[in-house]
């Protein structure tokens, strides 16, 4: 057996590559890493923008604080519905609830929510009794011009 002739036993490799090495290797010279600058240095990463972005955004502290402004996930949302189908829905006089809501097919759920808001800036020209709804201003200012009751 000479020299030449040895070879590694088969299952052993070598665990890295080392680089920077011999000039012909496919690790030579700049060992892969391009040209000169901060990206051929060793640790060059580049710090993402939107990093820096929320860096300089101001901080609040405590759980939670830093969540968008004016979201509470656990406070229930009304149902909102149009003065204008109201209107059309129902006659003068007639007294408009959840239920009546529900049954007329306005408001959709399971069951009947106590939160129901009616909005718009609809002109109402029938008398009409709300109670158990909120209502938005404009809405107030014009069923209480025709005569008609907002009870809660």
């Amino acid at each position: 057996m000479q020299l030449h002739e040895l070879q590694r036993p088969s299952g052993i490799k070598r665990a890295y590559r080392r680089v920077g090495r011999g000039q012909s290797s496919t690790r030579g010279k700049q060992s892969g890493r391009g040209g000169k600058g901060q990206t051929a240095r060793a640790g060059a990463k580049i710090r993402p923008e939107w990093r820096d972005i929320i860096k300089r955004l101001p901080k609040l502290r405590g759980w939670g604080k830093n969540r968008r402004r004016g979201v509470v996930a656990t406070r229930p949302r009304p149902k909102v519905v149009l003065l204008s189908r109201v209107e059309k829905a129902f006659n003068a006089g007639e007294e408009v609830t959840p239920r009546t809501l529900l049954e007329k097919g306005l408001i959709r759920g399971v069951g009947v929510s106590s939160l129901v808001k009616i909005i718009g800036n609809t002109l109402v020209t029938k008398k009409l009794l709300l109670k158990n709804i909120a209502v938005s201003k404009q809405v107030r200012a014009a069923i209480e011009k025709v005569g008609g009751s907002i009870t809660a």
